[in-house]
């Protein structure tokens, strides 16, 4: 058992958004993704298998539903349950400093 730190150690973001696996078993995956400014690519929309929850730990991001017209603003502190099948995008994240997220995806 290894203690570590979520916000230490963390990837250069500045070319792309980083998704780095924290824990991952059978039904659960949890998961550190670190943004500076990146969003979903236009058109596309992520439509997962398992459900995920999510919490911005740091920055500011937004988040659009398929099913629905405005996005969510998220904040440092923000959490979201989104559904499997649920169609989402990211928007955009914060330009101007790291967004941190910890997502746990689980069925």
């Amino acid at each position: 058992m290894k203690l570590k730190n979520i916000f230490s150690e963390l990837p250069d973001s500045n070319l792309e958004e980083i998704f780095e696996s924290l824990l991952e078993k059978e039904n659960i995956r949890i998961e550190r993704i670190v943004s500076t400014g990146q969003s979903s690519p236009d058109g596309f929309w992520y439509e997962q298998e398992m459900n995920e929850w999510v919490i911005l730990l740091k920055g500011s991001a937004s988040i659009l539903f398929e099913s629905e017209e405005e996005e969510r603003l998220l904040t440092t502190g923000d959490y979201i349950y989104i559904p499997a099948q649920v169609k989402h995008r990211v928007n955009w994240t914060d330009k101007n400093q790291e967004t941190i997220w910890l997502a746990v995806h689980f069925r």
